[in-house]
């Protein structure tokens, strides 16, 4: 966020776009993300045996299955699992940053923004588009899947130039993400002008209905 204020402040505008990956934890490759734990961060075996041959079964009615081996999935409700999916999607951040864009990554939640001068915003889109083509082709390789129908796309311009707000959409595959007018990036109500007035009515409308 501090990012995006201050190119405003400079005068230019700027863009954020939040990418949605469907059923992202469970479809999780564990052989992929064991072999990304050795090459990209120089983890051993005797570290990752925590993940080699994990088994489970299913209870029911007294009943238990044999056990088999979890090949897909990821550990969720604890801070491992988190911690391994972020380790696991590290390529995409590089992926962006070769693109000369910028991403903030919380968990499943991956977000792509920069900033450029007005006229440039038709430019910024397409790269924009460019660089979701390249991560959902990394994801195809890695067993993720992004979600084109569930990815939001905003600008964020000074309300004194509101005038001047651009009209660019974002291509995701073969979807093209009309520009939205706010957003919920991690519990925080963001609008197109920076103001945070839909933030603080919302909060303050939870409040008075807790009260």
């Amino acid at each position: 966020m501090s990012d995006t204020l201050l190119g405003l402040d400079a005068g230019d505008i700027a863009t954020l776009a939040m990418l949605d990956l469907s059923a992202a934890f469970h479809t999780v490759d564990l052989a992929i993300l064991m072999q990304h734990l050795r090459t990209s961060f120089g983890l051993n075996d005797a570290i990752l045996s925590y993940l080699d041959q994990h088994r489970h079964h299913v209870c029911q009615r007294g009943e238990q299955s044999a056990p088999s081996i979890v090949q897909f999935g990821m550990l969720q409700g604890s801070v491992l699992g988190l911690l391994l999916f972020v380790m696991y999607t590290a390529d995409i951040v590089n992926i962006v940053e070769q693109q000369c864009l910028s991403a903030h990554q919380y968990a499943d939640d991956i977000q792509v923004y920069s900033r450029c001068r007005q006229n440039n915003s038709t430019s910024l889109s397409h790269d924009l588009g460019g660089c979701n083509e390249q991560v959902a082709s990394w994801m195809g390789k890695n067993r993720l899947q992004l979600n084109a129908t569930k990815t939001e796309f905003i600008w964020f311009i000074p309300s004194r130039r509101r005038h001047q707000f651009p009209s660019d959409q974002l291509a995701v595959g073969s979807v093209q993400v009309t520009p939205a007018a706010s957003v919920r990036d991690l519990g925080v109500y963001l609008d197109s002008n920076m103001s945070m007035r839909l933030h603080v009515t919302r909060l303050v409308r939870i409040c008075f209905g807790i009260l």
